[in-house]
């Protein structure tokens, strides 16, 4: 059993509030009971947002939730798949962002929580390629990088979905790793699916909701006014 001690607690966790209309679009429906889809352009802080909430949540006293599953494709063909080592060395490669947002989200003692909420079980990883058979409880789950799954692991994701849990995917259609069209509409098919149900609230992110740079922005901004994507 993990001590206490060895546990991230609610009031490690900084405070932020919402920099975008569309962020405080996400914040609004989390907090009525929604699931999220976080979709559209790079820099918007849709992975932070994703990951601030659910930390929110799932450190809140009381709450039935005592985890936070991230969960990413490592097929063969894309993100991982070529570069060297384990599945357990390449997924490492994988955090480095979770970390980098965890010092945000915990302030200078940002890696220590990273890793008490990984030997606290309360932050865990896991691929597409190991989800199937298993049933998630009591956890909040956030699907990153959603452009890179084709809608057979979406699927497979979501039908992993058990009792006391709720989801957030995020990512971007036009960051998609997929060379196959068919394979990048299958996103497109699944966001279908996500914008007809009841407790999903699908956010639409564009260049004004851009927090990353002002240099980002104006690239991003420019890119659309010709027409590129």
């Amino acid at each position: 059993m993990t001590s206490n001690r060895a546990k991230a607690f609610y009031d490690d966790l900084f405070e932020f509030e919402p920099q975008t209309e569309n962020q405080k679009k996400a914040y609004d429906a989390w907090d009525e009971g929604d699931n999220l889809v976080l979709s559209g352009t790079a820099g918007t802080g849709k992975t932070f947002v994703a990951l601030y909430l659910a930390l929110e949540a799932m450190l809140e006293k009381g709450t039935p939730y005592d985890k936070v599953i991230i969960v990413r494709s490592v097929v063969p063909t894309r993100d991982v798949g070529f570069l060297p080592g384990s599945v357990e060395e390449k997924q490492e490669v994988f955090e480095t962002p979770y970390k980098a947002i965890c010092a945000q989200l915990f302030g200078d003692n940002g890696p220590a929580f990273y890793n008490k909420m990984i030997t606290a079980h309360q932050l865990q990883f896991i691929t597409t390629s190991f989800i199937r058979g298993l049933t998630i409880d009591n956890a909040i789950v956030i699907v990153d990088e959603m452009q890179n799954l084709n809608f057979h692991e979406l699927d497979s994701v979501i039908t992993r979905i058990g009792e006391n849990c709720r989801i957030i995917f995020s990512g971007d259609y036009h960051q998609s790793d997929f060379k196959d069209q068919a394979e990048r509409n299958g996103l497109q098919q699944f966001l279908r699916i996500m914008e007809q149900m009841k407790y999903i609230s699908v956010i639409t992110f564009g260049w004004q909701d851009i927090v990353r740079s002002d240099f980002l922005r104006d690239y991003i901004m420019t890119k659309e006014m010709l027409g590129m994507k």
